[in-house]
């Protein structure tokens, strides 16, 4: 099946898609700020570079969207009809990294958090308290 669209379309289509300051991440970010969490952002040293560094627990959050992700079970995964194949290996190929980046991550001592762009679409209220709360047992767990 051939692409619905032209390359200059679809190139165009393509380098509008954001990698850093997405709206969930800058949602997650306002509501960490807001309840006086601060944090570094896209810290290259990490592997995976993740979202959001919050050195003083020792937490990274990977805010992840549902289709480059590959969130398995979420209405917004829909593989794309067109070049199916080559769309499965690459987001295939994303999961692999993640999952290399997190156990990475999590042999040098680090809590890594992921929340996927659909959480914060469906259940956003319940899924930024139920953040927050597992912050506040790592910062008193810290004191």
């Amino acid at each position: 099946m051939t692409d619905v669209h032209d390359k200059e379309t679809r190139s165009y289509n393509m380098s509008q898609i954001k990698g850093k300051d997405t709206k969930p991440e800058l949602l997650v970010r306002k509501f960490l700020f807001a309840n006086g969490f601060r944090y570094k952002l896209h810290d290259r040293k990490l592997p995976g570079k993740p979202d959001i560094v919050l050195p003083k627990y020792n937490s990274v959050i990977f805010i992840n969207g549902c289709f480059w992700h590959g969130h398995d079970g979420c209405k917004y995964f829909v593989l794309p009809k067109t070049r199916s194949e080559w769309w499965l290996q690459k987001i295939n190929r994303n999961k692999q990294l993640d999952n290399e980046n997190y156990l990475k991550l999590k042999k040098k001592s680090w809590k890594v958090f992921t929340i996927f762009e659909c959480e914060l679409k469906k259940n956003k209220d319940r899924t930024l308290i139920k953040l927050l709360s597992d912050f506040n047992k790592l910062q008193n767990s810290d004191i």
